[in-house]
């Protein structure tokens, strides 16, 4: 769990800890250079989340998994500088178990093999909080520690039909893969998806309308950018708009408003105007806004969408925003949009320590200097 730095600035000062703002297009550049070694590797496999992969290696001839993972290991981290930690089991829970052992050894050398000592397996449960189980959420946890579930190791051991009463499918599921039983299979195409968000918490808390409302139109912008890249259309929007929930001594108040859209729609300037009705009619003066979002939901392929009786076949804009993408995706974000919202907004992130983009900025790409000439060499990285 994050905490909010002004909670923790003595214990920055007292330990000297180095802070960096949010860089998230380094962190997806190098998510992506790490997930395209890893899939090289094994063909079957699915991209769980920004830092998180699971291979399937059952058809692959592998002899020793654990030699066979640190050689990959270190090939990450040679061509990525990014260490990751492995861990092997027979199902997915037992793998991400074996993974956050893996994490918290020394000795293990970052892999963790459940499925090939299975003798480890039990001891490897009882380390576990029945908490950190991969699927048990904080309810769940309370209720199995009320029952003296404290570990995975005792849920592994629970009764099928009080798990299945209390639990659910879901949870027994969870149960037998601690069993080693797989339930969860690799998901190699994932669905597409049905929902989604653009939001940012602002650098400073607003009181000021125009600036919350050039906020909400960037996101309504991006997020629209976001399905048209992903080839779907949204059918149902969604605003809001809250404030400074630590700021306890101001007032609070969260605001949210919804729409549909006649026809499904990935076309900027239709969803940024829905944006800006919504966003006048939840506005409240006399409050400090601290962050706002755009919420897209009832997503669906655009090659699918039924058009209704009184719209064309193909919307008006679907060529502009083609042509608005194409100059954006070659010339970088932002080139072309429908407003110039300025760089030093009161909305946006400060991002005052923000680490450089060594991976997608030619003028911030690494540079060493050598002992013999004392001249400076730029480090580029092939992809």
């Amino acid at each position: 769990m994050g905490v909010p730095l002004f909670k923790i600035r003595d214990l920055i000062k007292d330990h000297n800890v180095v802070v960096r703002s949010s860089n998230y297009a380094l962190y997806g550049d190098l998510s992506e250079r790490v997930m395209s070694i890893l899939s090289a590797a094994a063909p079957r496999h699915e991209i769980y989340s920004i830092d998180e992969c699971f291979l399937d290696l059952d058809r692959m001839p592998v002899k020793d998994l654990t030699a066979w993972f640190r050689d990959l290991r270190s090939r990450t981290r040679k061509c990525t500088g990014i260490p990751v930690s492995v861990g092997i089991g027979t199902t997915k829970t037992l793998s991400k178990i074996a993974n956050k052992l893996a994490k918290a050894s020394a000795k293990a050398d970052g892999v963790i093999d459940l499925a090939g000592h299975p003798e480890w397996v039990d001891a490897a449960l009882r380390k576990t909080l029945v908490g950190d189980v991969w699927g048990i959420g904080r309810q769940w946890s309370a209720m199995l520690g009320e029952r003296g579930i404290v570990s995975a190791l005792d849920l592994r051991n629970a009764q099928d039909g009080w798990i299945r009463q209390r639990m659910g499918v879901v949870g027994l599921r969870t149960v037998h893969e601690l069993r080693g039983i797989p339930c969860h299979e690799l998901d190699t195409q994932p669905a597409p998806k049905k929902t989604t968000c653009c939001s940012r918490s602002f650098g400073s808390a607003i009181t000021d309308k125009n600036q919350v409302r050039n906020a909400v139109v960037s996101f309504a912008e991006r997020a629209s950018e976001k399905i048209r890249h992903s080839g779907q259309v949204c059918g149902f929007m969604k605003v809001f708009i809250s404030t400074d929930t630590y700021a306890t001594a101001a007032p609070q108040h969260s605001a949210s408003a919804s729409t549909n859209f006649m026809s499904p729609t990935a076309d900027s300037r239709v969803i940024v105007a829905a944006a800006m009705r919504i966003f006048d009619r939840i506005w409240r003066d006399c409050f400090a806004w601290r962050k706002a979002g755009i919420l897209l939901m009832d997503l669906s392929s655009g090659a699918d969408v039924q058009p209704n009786l009184f719209s064309n076949q193909i919307p008006s804009g679907y060529n502009l925003m083609k042509a608005v993408d194409r100059i954006n995706d070659r010339f970088g974000r932002g080139s072309v949009g429908l407003g110039i919202s300025a760089k030093n907004a009161e909305w946006r992130m400060r991002q005052d320590q923000m680490s450089p983009h060594y991976t997608t900025r030619w003028k911030e790409i690494m540079q060493v200097r050598m002992d013999d000439d004392r001249s400076f060499h730029t480090l580029v990285s092939v992809r």
